[in-house]
């Protein structure tokens, strides 16, 4: 699996948590869903490729700014989460960095 697969892996499952448990669904919610293709959009059109840092580490600021503050607030409350619902992507993710 490249890098941008995996991101994109990742960034899914951080958004399912984070919709879960903040907005009670089973499901994406419309809003949550619309921040899944666009962060899936983004990552496909990374400059960088397979090559890419992580997100905090890039130079480049390829979210809107509407995007980039959903994108923190999916990554502050899913980070700590994602340990204990996906350990082993969580590794995976923390030594790829």
């Amino acid at each position: 699996m490249s890098k941008i697969e995996r991101e994109k892996r990742t960034v899914g499952l951080m958004i399912g948590i984070y919709c879960r448990g903040k907005h009670g669904t089973k499901t994406l919610c419309p809003q949550c869903n619309d921040l899944l293709h666009y962060a899936q959009a983004r990552l496909e059109h990374c400059p960088h490729g397979n090559g890419k840092p992580g997100c905090a580490k890039c130079t480049i600021h390829c979210y809107s700014k509407s995007y980039r503050e959903q994108i923190r607030q999916v990554m502050r409350y899913s980070g700590p989460r994602i340990f204990w619902a996906y350990p082993w992507m969580w590794l995976k993710h923390l030594f790829s960095q």
